[in-house]
């Protein structure tokens, strides 16, 4: 066998092992992940989960190869309108589960580059940063599920 090769099969073992080794000891967890099925032309779908960290951490960022922008929006509601807008990050205080829903917290997959099919699974990098400064990244295959699946989403409030 070629030698660089070699050092290739060498190296890729060593990240999947080191791989393996820092997922036994992941600090957050995700729980239902799941995202909305889209019609042909929409470009744009949200990704929906529980996340639940052991210790005080934050949500940096979500990333997936099905979108080409992915952000962490907020929905709010001020004197009766509902808005939704970017932000930052979302505090993970220990041992509470953040729920990430239609009505608040939620991921926005924007410039999706194919059709979201119900039954099919997304792929989700979600990257957690710890109060030591500590990234984490969690990987997440969120259900694809029909466009029906609002749970008590009332778009009456929306405008």
């Amino acid at each position: 066998m070629h030698p660089v090769l070699n050092n290739i099969k060498r190296a890729v073992l060593a990240v999947s092992l080191l791989g393996l080794a820092f997922q036994a000891s992941a600090q957050t967890k995700v729980d239902d992940a799941w995202v909305r099925a889209t019609v042909p032309t929409q470009s744009a779908s949200g990704a929906f989960m529980t996340v639940t960290a052991d210790s005080d951490s934050k949500l940096l960022s979500v990333a997936s190869p099905v979108a080409k922008d992915v952000q962490i929006h907020e929905m709010t509601m001020k004197n009766d309108v509902m808005s939704m807008g970017p932000v930052k990050s979302v505090d993970l205080p220990a041992g509470k589960a953040v729920s990430f829903d239609p009505n608040g917290y939620h991921v926005m997959l924007m410039g999706l580059t194919a059709q979201l099919k119900e039954g099919e699974s997304v792929p989700l990098t979600l990257t957690v940063e710890n109060a030591k400064g500590e990234k984490e990244t969690v990987e997440v295959k969120a259900e694809v599920r029909a466009l029906t699946h609002m749970e008590g989403h009332d778009h009456s409030k929306m405008h």
